[in-house]
């Protein structure tokens, strides 16, 4: 499943093993997070999420929240995060979605951004805390600057809301596995399957479940029923374990996710 026709979206995701890794841009610096992007591309990310360091990440938990802080000490502004998007696109293909919350956002300028996202190569971005009902000048000004707009979607949204959200969606839809904030879990929440089955009754984008996917076991069993899978926590407490070789760390796991689906793939044929 890909983007739709009239988008120039690179969001391309591999049948049921597409991967979404989400970094904290600026953790621990600039220089280092667009090596781990680099490297996490040429290991087989298919979206890179660039994570905008917040003061106040209340949908995260303790390890991206670390993370923010770190990164914000470095002083890493959103502009600093448009930038990097700028120097990665010269050397990756791969789907480029800036993630943030909304306060760092409207303080660049919403107008603003959306074109300083599209100059940068940006395909998108997806704002933790902008609701669809408060999104009409938001999903206008992506729209006029052809910038995908992905919002996620709960276990807890009634159909109704889920239409509406899966609506505004461009690019993809973000199915959170769980009710709660950001973490690596022991297993999957039951409902994660049932939600991707409800999303898809309103939409044909992908859809990509995330919070909470933290090894190639839960990787692969989301492949089984939806587009793609994001990983965040694991992915940062792994930059946050190596320090000086967070490339290779990072990379090293995105292969064993993607060698774990392509290994199942075969012993089923």
């Amino acid at each position: 499943m890909s983007a739709t026709k009239e988008s120039k979206s690179r969001i391309r995701f591999t049948k049921n093993s597409g991967l979404v890794v989400y970094v904290t841009c600026g953790d621990p610096n600039i220089a280092t997070t667009r090596e781990i992007i680099l490297a996490a591309c040429r290991a087989g990310a298919d979206v890179i999420e660039l994570g905008v360091p917040f003061s106040d990440p209340v949908a995260d938990g303790p390890v991206i929240q670390r993370a923010s802080e770190r990164a914000l000490k470095n002083g890493t502004s959103l502009e600093d995060v448009l930038r990097l998007a700028s120097e990665v696109r010269k050397e990756t293909d791969a789907g480029l979605i800036v993630f943030s919350y909304l306060n760092p956002v409207l303080r660049f300028g919403l107008e603003r951004f959306c074109g300083e996202a599209a100059k940068a190569g940006v395909d998108g971005a997806l704002i933790t805390d902008l609701t669809v009902e408060e999104a009409g000048e938001y999903r206008r000004l992506m729209a006029a600057h052809d910038l995908d707009t992905v919002f996620l979607a709960a276990p807890t949204s009634p159909d109704q809301r889920l239409k509406a959200i899966s609506q505004a969606c461009k690019g993809f839809v973000y199915a959170v596995s769980r009710t709660g904030i950001t973490g690596a879990q022991k297993q999957l929440a039951a409902d994660a399957q049932d939600l991707v089955k409800r999303i898809r009754k309103f939409t044909r984008l992908p859809v990509a479940v995330g919070f909470g996917i933290g090894n190639p076991e839960q990787f692969a069993q989301v492949g089984k029923f939806a587009d793609a899978a994001a990983v965040g926590s694991a992915i940062v407490q792994l930059i946050e374990q190596n320090p000086g070789r967070e490339a290779q760390a990072v990379a090293s796991f995105v292969r064993s996710l993607k060698s774990g689906v392509s290994s199942a793939a075969t012993s089923q044929s």
